[in-house]
């Protein structure tokens, strides 16, 4: 049976109409909660109408996914329509009050764009939902969605009334485009981790500056601003004089990390502003510090490097 493990004790199934009993349950338990977001037809009253919805939305046009965690049905995602023809596909969630917060709506909807433009060929992810639902309209941006515009009174609601319906769309461009940038700064992190861990050695590890030759461009260069004035290293210059402390005895116990930072990217170029710490013993002494690094990158043929670094101590 086709299951997707979303973190321990919780994962992603297809609701079928076996699962009537299941959902009427969870509907039982989300009823206040949700009535006033769904449509009036998505509201179970009774089994047979809850095995009735879930053979409604048994068919290649439309899918409906329930989020089981320690075997209960708290939720689930679904494709409110799946259109070849318009390749354009409508998404929508729900969930038990109780499971809120914890970011398992966005990750599921995030897997079914991915199924939608990747595997499904659609050009045009929807979400519609009310003006005033924070939590639906939160998840739709979360994914990177649009606001297209708000239709009036275009939805029955939970009294009959007609109500305004707001529309969030995703186009496939748009997710390509999120993709890469994902994995632009995933690559990024990575570099300034390997960058930082090059000065560790604490509990016997030895520091590996060397590292640093291969997260920069051969003609990186690294600036010391702390000074009257900058000091201006080759990356020999750089790394010979530090690993020489680091190993030497003088500088032992000793490590550098990020506490924050704050990424671009712009094509083949990014930048990376830090805040980091650092704390040793230097010639047997507490040695403590923090301050802040500018670091520039560029894509190159074997990925992305670092060309320059200039940072600042703040003590």
């Amino acid at each position: 049976m086709f299951a997707t493990l979303l973190r321990p004790g919780v994962e992603l199934r297809i609701l079928e109409p076996h699962h009537a009993g299941e959902f009427l349950a969870n509907i039982d338990r989300s009823r206040e909660h949700i009535s006033p977001w769904v449509g009036r037809s998505f509201v179970a009253g009774d089994l047979d109408e809850a095995r009735n919805i879930l053979t409604r939305y048994a068919d290649p046009q439309r899918a409906l996914y329930g989020i089981w965690s320690d075997g209960t049905l708290i939720g689930g995602t679904m494709f409110v329509s799946l259109n070849p023809i318009t390749r354009t596909c409508e998404l929508g969630c729900w969930v038990e009050p109780g499971a809120q917060g914890q970011g398992l709506i966005t990750q599921v909807v995030r897997m079914m764009l991915g199924y939608a433009f990747n595997e499904r060929g659609m050009n045009r992810a929807e979400w519609r939902t009310s003006p005033s639902n924070v939590r639906s309209i939160a998840v739709a941006q979360r994914v990177g969605m649009t606001l297209d515009g708000i239709l009036r009174q275009a939805f029955p609601g939970a009294d009959g009334t007609m109500v305004d319906t707001a529309v969030y769309s995703l186009l496939a461009e748009d997710w390509r485009q999120t993709t890469l940038s994902n994995a632009d700064k995933a690559e990024l992190d990575q570099l300034a981790h390997r960058f930082f861990a090059a000065f560790t050695n604490t509990d016997g590890a030895t520091a590996g500056l060397e590292v640093i030759r291969e997260l920069f461009i051969p003609q990186g260069t690294i600036i010391c601003n702390v000074g009257a004035k900058p000091v201006v290293y080759d990356l020999d210059a750089f790394i010979a004089p530090r690993q020489k402390m680091l190993s030497d005895g003088t500088l032992t116990d000793f490590r550098e990390w990020e506490t924050s930072e704050s990424t671009q990217i712009a094509g083949t170029i990014a930048q990376r502003f830090s805040y980091y710490r650092k704390s040793g013993l230097l010639n047997g002494e507490t040695y403590t510090g923090a301050g802040h690094k500018s670091t520039h990158f560029v894509r190159t043929g074997e990925g992305w490097r670092m060309s320059s670094m200039v940072w600042d101590d703040q003590f």
